[in-house]
């Protein structure tokens, strides 16, 4: 018997292997694969970028109002991201001529550091040094009067940052140096996770950046207070005594409208139209009744009409505790 196969078994062979070859999952067309990097550990949960988020939107807000007032211009800041990327990744997308505040906030342990785009750092000198806002980046070195300013900058945009993180921890942050270059900075090894918070700044009609890079290890120790439950337990706390006292001195500067009503008469629309001077009208009140003092519409008086310096005045003989409305049809 011959070992060789002929073109017709072959065929046949291979038309068989066709038939047992598996079918495709056509379920599997269109789903969609995410890339995992495990040299990029994820070490914030979902819950822990929520809450870090709401307290940096807090963190723009104050930066608006503290920028606008100095540089006396419209400044607007907003928060455009929270994310977590390697210490390595922030390092390489520092730009060019950025300005660099390393600052330490006890009690957390470590450096964090907050970054000024060029754009955002130039104009800034521009307003502070009596200009108008235009951005100049020609220069390579910062003069001694340009690292005074921008210390003060950060000093006071570290004050904001104290206060956006009150509902969590009370910080005492502190500016330990300015830095340009950010291969100088060695404050994590190049693998540690950091939370990059991005804030975009726009100061006139200039544009830019304002990050914010926290590292996890800085960060650590205050990770089971970043959770939803307890940021927002805390925004629900009792108010101080110097909160209350402040709160008391703003309403004591209210003004309120207080009215004075004599007396009250009903007449139909006839009487209304033929009214001249001289005309009296008969109110429903007795001469020795009291006059019903309202404020902001409420009744919370009633008073003795009179003359005082020689203007018509009202003399307070009850006070009503609540302040009841005072209904026009009575």
């Amino acid at each position: 018997m011959e070992d060789f196969l002929t073109d017709e078994n072959i065929d046949t062979i291979l038309s068989a292997l066709k038939e047992e070859a598996p079918k495709l999952d056509q379920s599997s067309k269109g789903r969609k694969v995410q890339t995992y990097d495990f040299k990029k550990a994820l070490r914030f949960s979902q819950d822990q970028i929520r809450t870090l988020t709401r307290i940096h939107e807090n963190f723009a807000r104050l930066l608006s109002s503290y920028f606008s007032a100095q540089l006396r211009t419209f400044v607007q800041i907003s928060l455009t991201a929270v994310d977590q990327y390697p210490y390595e990744e922030f390092v390489n997308n520092v730009q060019k001529k950025s300005i660099l505040g390393v600052f330490k906030a006890p009690p957390l342990s470590g450096s964090m550091v907050m970054e000024f785009s060029p754009d955002v750092t130039y104009v800034m000198f521009d307003r502070l040094l009596g200009g108008q806002g235009n951005v100049s980046l020609q220069s390579n070195d910062l003069t001694e009067i340009e690292i005074s300013v921008i210390q003060r900058v950060f000093i006071n945009a570290l004050n904001s940052f104290q206060e956006a993180w009150l509902s969590v921890v009370k910080l005492s942050p502190e500016l330990t140096e300015i830095e340009i270059n950010p291969q100088f900075l060695s404050m994590s090894p190049p693998n540690e996770t950091i939370i990059m918070v991005s804030l975009h700044a726009k100061i006139g009609g200039v544009e830019g950046k304002i990050n914010i890079c926290l590292p996890h290890v800085v960060l650590e120790q205050v990770l089971p207070k970043l959770s939803a439950r307890h940021w927002l337990a805390n925004q629900k706390k009792t108010i101080e005594k110097h909160e209350m006292e402040a709160l008391e001195k703003n309403l004591q500067g209210t003004k309120l409208n207080v009215k004075a009503i004599l007396g009250r008469s009903a007449i139909n629309v006839s009487e209304l139209m033929n009214l001249k001077n001289g005309d009296v009208i008969r109110l429903n009140e007795s001469y020795d009744n009291p006059v019903t003092i309202l404020v902001d519409e409420k009744q919370k008086f009633l008073a003795q009409p009179g003359v005082s310096k020689g203007k018509m005045a009202v003399q307070v003989t009850q006070v009503h505790g609540e302040g009841d409305e005072f209904d026009d049809n009575e």
